[in-house]
């Protein structure tokens, strides 16, 4: 397709499926190699797959992203086959859509593990070698509902709002050392977690009919326009792009 990221070794989070998926095909085929780090091995080598059969270059890295020794190993795996690491894609997340007095510990555990641990731990693993290379892009996925609370969601708005504010602050502590950090916030997007977040909170009584979201952004977004997102984020073309939100809503933020 391309070659935004010829030579650059890629990284992406959640990225055997959905938007994490479009954009490990996407990374792909703009020249990137890219390490597909999934808990779910079997969808990973599903896309991996993909890549390599499209002609681009793809390897598994298998982990749950919240747990800190599974991220360290599957980091060196990348390091030791490609010799270091240039662009971050950290799109693992989940969520609980529930109302707030039905969540319980357990809920907002997992969720803060899930959607904030793991991009502590797998940039804080990623970083040093970055920086050894001298130059990198990080790109985390935010939400609009680190912005727009809603209802039946106040465990994953309070995870998004600190997914903001983590690659606002890893923006500003290393750009001097040629580090940049963005965040992508997408709206209501259609994959298998998209759909079932719109389909949780029908149920519960919020309005997200198809005439809803029309109102809301226009249209439901699709994985490969997130994807195409986070790609200009992680391109030199946005080279003086540094502790961005670059939301994806079609104007749901802005209404």
């Amino acid at each position: 397709m391309g070659d935004r990221l010829r030579g650059k070794v890629a990284i992406v989070s959640g990225g055997a499926t959905g938007v994490g998926g479009a954009a490990s095909r996407r990374f792909a085929a703009e020249g990137a190699r890219v390490a597909v780090l999934d808990i779910d091995e079997a969808a990973a080598e599903r896309t991996a797959l993909a890549v390599i059969a499209a002609g681009g270059e793809a390897m598994v890295a298998m982990a749950d992203v919240s747990q800190a020794g599974a991220v360290r190993a599957a980091v060196a795996a990348v390091v030791a086959r490609w010799g270091g690491v240039d662009v971050l894609f950290n799109h693992a997340g989940s969520i609980v859509v529930k109302p707030f007095l039905d969540t319980t510990e357990a809920d907002w555990d997992r969720l803060m593990a899930v959607n904030v641990k793991s991009m502590y731990l797998v940039t804080r693993e990623v970083l040093p070698h970055m920086l050894a290379r001298g130059k990198g892009a990080i790109v985390c996925t935010s939400s609009i509902s680190a912005v727009a609370g809603t209802p039946m969601e106040v465990l994953y708005d309070t995870t998004k709002g600190a997914c903001h504010m983590f690659a606002r602050a890893i923006a500003v502590e290393y750009r001097d050392r040629g580090i940049r950090c963005n965040a992508v916030c997408p709206g209501f997007v259609r994959t298998p977690h998209g759909l079932r977040e719109v389909d949780a909170l029908q149920r519960l009584g919020v309005d997200l009919s198809e005439a809803a979201l029309a109102i809301a952004q226009g249209r439901i977004c699709e994985p490969e326009e997130v994807a195409a997102a986070a790609l200009f984020l992680a391109s030199d073309e946005a080279s003086f792009v540094n502790g961005t939100h670059l939301f994806v809503d079609n104007g749901f933020t802005a209404a």
